[in-house]
């Protein structure tokens, strides 16, 4: 029997998460798919840029997260790629979530899925929402960064 694979490979990203939120923690939840979903999402055809979750009788859910249909597909192809997905979690994790979520701009919010030990896994994140001149002094402060090192790259050149 052939060993399984322990790769943490990233499938989707939600970049826009960090810029609009300050993540303060992070939970790792399965998610239920279908045979078809997962084949899709092993081929990287996946966006959780517009996606978000909800909390409901105790379960949490996934929206708009969107997963094309498999082009090899048959019948069992779900027809809506962006319908409502259930997330596995932890009831105490979930109780957790709940009562942060309820919080004054606080959101729980997608950031990537990845496969880990050959299941699909999403890593979602409670943020707080920012105002704009925090993505303005997070943008400065990544500029500043990104200048010192140009300049450090530059002064090692000039130094050989």
């Amino acid at each position: 029997m052939a060993a399984k694979k322990n790769d943490n490979k990233v499938l989707a990203q939600n970049k826009k998460a960090s810029h609009d939120y300050f993540i303060e923690e992070t939970f790792e939840a399965g998610m239920v798919l279908t045979g078809t979903e997962i084949k899709s999402l092993r081929n990287g055809r996946a966006n959780i840029g517009d996606a978000f979750s909800t909390i409901r009788n105790g379960e949490i859910f996934i929206h708009n997260m969107h997963i094309s249909p498999f082009e090899q597909g048959n019948i069992h192809n779900p027809s809506d790629p962006t319908r409502t997905r259930k997330l596995l979690l932890h009831k105490e994790q979930i109780n957790k979530l709940l009562g942060l979520s309820k919080r004054e701009g606080y959101a729980i919010v997608p950031l990537k899925i990845y496969v880990r030990n050959g299941y699909a896994k999403l890593l979602i994140g409670l943020g707080k929402g920012k105002k704009q001149y925090d993505k303005r002094e997070t943008s400065a402060k990544r500029d500043a960064q990104r200048d010192i090192q140009r300049a450090l790259r530059e002064k090692q050149k000039v130094a050989r």
